[in-house]
């Protein structure tokens, strides 16, 4: 329910979970829930119904994303925007233009003080443009994608005017604060609040009884590659390092779990891969699962693998590290936040084979302290984050009535 006297807050990403996507940008939704409990929070996450970047759903069925839904404490709005094709620097305008509506029946519902806006395109330019029309400042989230983004001028520009006029730029790791900085964000202006961790799903659980009813064989060593099946993963490259890593006496078996993504389907790529390197019979794949099952694997596997090009933070290095899992992971993003000492896990350049093989090479032959590498993952919450969060958007409330 809504109170005079609690800050109101209405948060903007094209990224957040449907009903039948539940975990597409869970990360989100995972801050807003837990903000939600210090303020009164609206979300409004524009569907595409046609999706460009995805080549297996072209056409998203509007039917199974309704206009407004309840999701928990958050009133959701699903307003519906278009996009043209290959102008992805117009997307903002776009974005704009299709969520204003939206914005303007809840001005008059839940008068918000501050717009929430996730990632820096398309979101940020979107975000200027409906900050001004009514009235109230705003902040964006970097997330990760904004480096990538920023590699077209057009893009680039849009996305500093935004950051500059933003009241916050909250950055998830130092990297990208620093990206923020070099559009011409003012330092003062920009923090770092890295995303957090769901105790409640992601923590150890009994390693022999999980490897036992999910297959693994015992004598084997099980390597976990999670995340979606898209070339920038990196799954690939772990692939690569296969054969190599057989010859340390023992069986080597790689588990690679999840589902093509809305950047694109590289599962036959991988697979191609698994061929050449000739490792078929090292390899098992398995369709996403939900967050408590991914934990499951976790827990049960010796070492979890992130071989990515490109992230922001993470989360599924810090939900590794949860469960106990010591994590091999390449340099991107908030890595080395995340795995800030070798006794919790190793890091190596991303796009390295080489490098990347031997890292697990060492990796197996290490003796690790599965508690003491359950205590980092653990030591940030959703709650933390979510107080952090609270108390920029508060401070940027008040600098806004002076």
């Amino acid at each position: 329910m809504m109170s005079d006297a609690r800050l109101r807050i209405l948060s903007f990403s094209t990224v957040y979970p449907r009903p039948t996507e539940p975990r597409f940008g869970i990360f989100v939704r995972a801050r807003l829930q837990k903000l939600a409990v210090l303020a009164d929070v609206a979300v409004v996450a524009p569907v595409a119904p046609i999706e460009y970047g995805s080549p297996n759903q072209r056409w998203f069925d509007l039917s199974r994303a309704p206009l407004h839904r309840m999701d928990d404490a958050l009133r959701v709005e699903h307003p519906r925007w278009f996009y043209p094709p290959l102008f992805g620097w117009s997307h903002s305008w776009w974005l704009a233009r299709c969520a204003e509506g939206s914005f303007g029946r809840l001005q008059q519902e839940f008068p918000f003080q501050v717009i929430d806006a996730h990632f820096g395109h398309p979101e940020a330019s979107a975000a200027f443009r409906l900050a001004r029309k009514f009235g109230v400042p705003f902040t964006v989230t970097l997330r990760g994608n904004e480096t990538f983004h920023a590699e077209d001028p057009r893009k680039r520009r849009r996305m500093a005017e935004a950051l500059r006029a933003a009241a916050r730029v909250i950055a998830v790791s130092e990297p990208l604060r620093d990206f923020g900085i070099e559009l011409g964000v003012d330092p003062k202006r920009a923090v770092v609040i890295p995303n957090g961790i769901d105790s409640a799903v992601f923590h150890p659980r009994n390693r022999s009884a999980e490897r036992q009813r999910l297959g693994m064989v015992d004598s084997e060593l099980h390597i976990l590659s999670a995340g979606y099946l898209i070339e920038r993963k990196g799954h690939h490259r772990i692939v690569e390092t296969l054969a190599g890593l057989q010859g340390h006496g023992r069986t080597v078996r790689l588990w690679i779990v999840g589902d093509p993504g809305a950047e694109g389907d590289f599962a036959a790529g991988i697979r191609r891969r698994v061929s050449q390197c000739g490792v078929q019979a090292s390899v098992t794949f398995v369709p996403a699962v939900p967050a408590s099952e991914l934990a499951c694997y976790m827990s049960a596997c010796d070492l979890f693998c992130l071989a990515t090009s490109r992230e922001g933070w993470p989360n599924v290095v810090n939900e590794a590290l949860a469960c106990g899992t010591p994590v091999v992971a390449t340099n991107v993003g908030g890595v080395p936040a995340m795995i800030p000492d070798p006794r919790f896990g190793l890091i190596v350049p991303p796009g390295d084979s080489a490098a990347l093989g031997n890292a697990l090479a060492r990796a197996m032959s290490m003796e690790w302290d599965r508690d003491a590498i359950a205590c980092q993952g653990l030591s940030r919450s959703w709650e933390q984050v979510a107080k952090e969060v609270y108390e920029q958007l508060r401070a940027v409330t008040i600098e806004n009535k002076l």
